[in-house]
């Protein structure tokens, strides 16, 4: 199997970028398929449905994020199986995995459509963008199903190796949503609904892209109808994995929805310029996403393997290249703010003076946003998921909310909550830092392990003590 030996064996930075590439092209193909969708309703149906669509970001996160994070934890420890060639626990995972998958999909749907106009009240929404906000996550909810299959799909493919199946379907996916952005938009003249529409049917068809393919496939992962079957055990493992970066990307995700509220509390045009300056942003997070997938399956494929000094080398140089990939875009953003923002804001000059603040703000900090998240990625994949959630739930959303809830008041000034992110993002990536040099992160399954065989003696001293 060529890709395991991508990551097992060989040079770890050709196995690294081997893997990381085709990550980084998917990514790309998604960034500009959303940028294409804020630039069809920008064009065609400009003002207060554009506002609706660009701030749409913190409220999808936050429902799907908790999905999203049970994912990750499921692709550590089917990578892990992976490595360690343990073919009947890999199998048992990965049909666990899409069962899983099955049912939290549908409970996204239900809770999406259902509590989209409660939620925006609590984000505290224009009143003249309300109505389409709740038209347009009505309908990308519908899809609720085919989001969550899709990522999780997605998932167990690359933690087992393969990262270009993943960027086929998403390049098809991507073309299918911009084509049908054009047609119901510009062609049939629908509302900035029919751009949530072309989403779901574009998340629709890769989904059962992925599905197929994993039926297809002739490697020990390929999915069989009469294996279909919930295992306890590895639902259990799944869940462990998987909950504290549920929850983390729960927590920061409603913590945004307070950020954006602050923001929605100035009006329509900060919420464009925020809107923008975030579609914009989702570039800086292409090499960080594509070495963060790349450095979870890395770590829990040769940690599975024990291979523990090819874990060290690898994950600091994945580390390198996301942070200096990062920070170059970040420096491009500042350079060119003004020509990027007017290419999306047209005759709204203070909306474009705003998302130049952002950026001017924010980019130059994208270094220690891309280190945060390569080292919690890292330590996910060695199974100690409790860290990073505790560091992001303490900076990113407990010191980014008192400090936006302090500052803000007194200081009426969107600029205020732009300069929360490089604040939290720097302390951060110090407490990451001390984490990654001074833990033994590198044994986090077995100490895992070990922690359980240590509590069921301490359960069965403790009987055996009640009953004398």
């Amino acid at each position: 199997m060529k890709q395991k030996d991508n990551l097992l064996q060989g040079p770890i930075w050709r196995g690294l970028i081997f893997f990381a590439m085709p990550i980084l092209l998917g990514q790309i193909f998604q960034q500009l398929y959303n940028t294409a969708d804020a630039w069809i309703v920008g064009r065609y149906l400009p003002g207060a449905p554009y506002a609706a669509v660009t701030s749409t970001g913190p409220l999808v996160f936050l429902l799907i994020g908790f999905f999203g994070g049970i994912a990750v934890g499921a692709g550590s420890v089917i990578a892990r199986y992976y490595g360690a060639n343990d073919i009947d626990k890999l199998r048992k995972t990965i049909h666990t995995t899409v069962l899983f998958g099955l049912v939290a999909g549908m409970i996204l749907s239900v809770i999406g459509v259902c509590f989209t106009p409660t939620i925006l009240h609590w984000m505290g929404a224009p009143k003249d963008s309300f109505q389409y906000s709740v038209e347009y996550f009505r309908y990308y909810f519908l899809g609720g199903i085919s989001i969550t299959m899709y990522n999780l799909c997605m998932g167990i493919l690359r933690a087992v190796g393969d990262s270009k199946h993943p960027l086929y379907y998403l390049i098809i996916s991507s073309i299918i949503n911009v084509v049908l952005d054009f047609l119901f938009i510009a062609g049939f003249g629908w509302g900035v609904w029919s751009a949530a529409l072309a989403t779901t049917i574009s998340q629709f068809i890769s989904c059962i892209l992925c599905i197929w393919q994993l039926f297809r496939c002739k490697e020990v992962y390929t999915l069989k109808l009469r294996e279909m079957r919930v295992d306890k055990f590895h639902l259990r493992e799944i869940i462990r994995f998987g909950l504290p970066s549920g929850i983390q990307n729960s927590v920061i995700a409603f913590a945004n929805v307070i950020v954006q509220t602050n923001i929605n509390s100035f009006d329509s045009v900060a919420q464009s310029a925020c809107g923008t300056y975030a579609k914009l942003e989702g570039f800086a997070f292409l090499p960080i996403t594509c070495f963060t997938m790349a450095l979870t399956t890395f770590v829990s494929q040769n940690i599975g393997a024990k291979q523990y000094d090819r874990v060290k080398k690898g994950s600091n140089f994945g580390t390198l290249c996301a942070v200096v990939i990062a920070e170059f875009i970040g420096v491009i953003m500042v350079v060119f703010a003004r020509p990027l923002m007017e290419f999306f804001i047209k005759n709204n000059p203070e909306a474009v003076d705003i998302a130049i603040q952002q950026a001017r703000i924010e980019s130059l900090f994208f270094c220690f946003l891309s280190f945060s998240h390569c080292i919690a990625a890292i330590l996910r994949g060695a199974g100690k998921p409790i860290a990073p959630m505790l560091v992001m739930l303490g900076t990113w959303c407990a010191l980014r909310v008192a400090y936006i809830s302090i500052v803000v008041p007194i200081v009426e000034k969107p600029w205020v909550i732009f300069s929360a992110y490089p604040l939290t993002w720097t302390v951060s990536s110090i407490i990451y830092l001390i984490l990654y040099l001074k833990t033994d992160w590198i044994h986090g399954f077995d100490q895992v392990g070990s922690f359980k065989e240590k509590w069921k003696n301490l359960l069965q001293k403790g009987r055996k003590l009640f009953q004398k």
